[in-house]
């Protein structure tokens, strides 16, 4: 019974680390360079993660909000019993339980994923609650992961750890503007013309971005060793990611989705291991 048991949240652990893979290039890259003792959990938090963003992104032609109901209802069933026959959530919960992360990190997350439903347009308050819990709740897991659920660093590293998470987000904003306005009929940017960013726009996001980064780098020089040249990486790729959006123009973004070649990939990952050695 135990052997079966163990092979159910093999499975589990196995399709969250699938997911992770076939969803981004650019994230499994970076929990690779994680190590082994936390990576499997990092892949559980994105699993998690992607289906709730799919439900509101993707699956158009399926009710999404009685899918997303169902997998709220599912997902705390699921950290409370310790298990659930969605692999995704299966894999979830053990990290959950296994790190004490708080729910309402979860519900941050379920709410602004429900934001994505209906809301076209956010004023500077919405824009901020948005940005905590799209991105800084789902930091803040990860945070507890890398610390081994250890309170008092956890509360050290918060607030560079939220700031990490609003500028990774805020960037993705700016790289997926167009499928934003044209495809989902978004806008997230306060006082942005629906139809029009300014060079002013521009301007005021990216230096908005570059105070968190700058905020954000210090909380990275303080992180564990288990986790330091991963997020280091990913930072510095969304680094060249907000240079490369800094660099074209405002109707560019608009109807262009900017990237980062894979080979500059590879030398990130070098610039951010001799960073890693450097600060060690």
């Amino acid at each position: 019974m135990s052997t079966q048991f163990d092979l159910f949240h093999q499975l589990s652990a196995e399709f969250s680390r699938r997911v992770t893979e076939k969803y981004s290039t650019s994230f499994s890259i970076a929990v690779k360079l994680l190590s082994p003792s936390i990576r499997q959990d990092i892949y559980n938090i994105y699993g998690f993660v992607r289906f709730a963003d799919e439900i509101v992104d993707t699956f158009h032609d399926f009710p999404k909000e009685q899918l997303l109901d169902r997998f709220e209802k599912d997902v705390f069933l699921a950290i409370s019993c310790g298990i659930s026959l969605n692999p995704v959530l299966n894999s979830f919960q053990k990290t959950m339980r296994k790190y004490n992360i708080d729910d309402e990190l979860v519900h941050a997350f379920l709410t602004s994923m429900r934001l994505d439903l209906n809301k076209q347009t956010y004023s500077d308050q919405e824009y901020r609650n948005y940005i905590y819990g799209s991105a800084d709740a789902v930091g803040l897991m990860c945070l507890k992961v890398f610390v081994n659920g250890d309170d008092e660093e956890y509360q050290k590293l918060k607030a560079p750890a939220m700031a990490l998470g609003s500028a990774f987000q805020k960037v993705n904003f700016l790289r997926d503007l167009k499928a934003d306005l044209t495809e989902l009929n978004r806008n997230y940017f306060p006082g942005m013309s629906q139809n029009h960013m300014t060079a002013s726009d521009k301007h005021m996001i990216i230096n908005d971005v570059r105070k968190d980064f700058r905020q954000a780098r210090e909380g990275i020089r303080q992180l564990p060793d288990c986790c330091r040249l991963g997020v280091m990486t990913a930072y510095q790729y969304y680094m060249k990611l907000l240079s490369r959006l800094e660099r074209v123009t405002p109707e560019k973004i608009k109807n262009q989705r900017i990237r980062v070649p894979d080979f500059k990939k590879i030398f990130i990952i070098a610039t951010s291991y001799m960073l890693y050695k450097f600060s060690s």
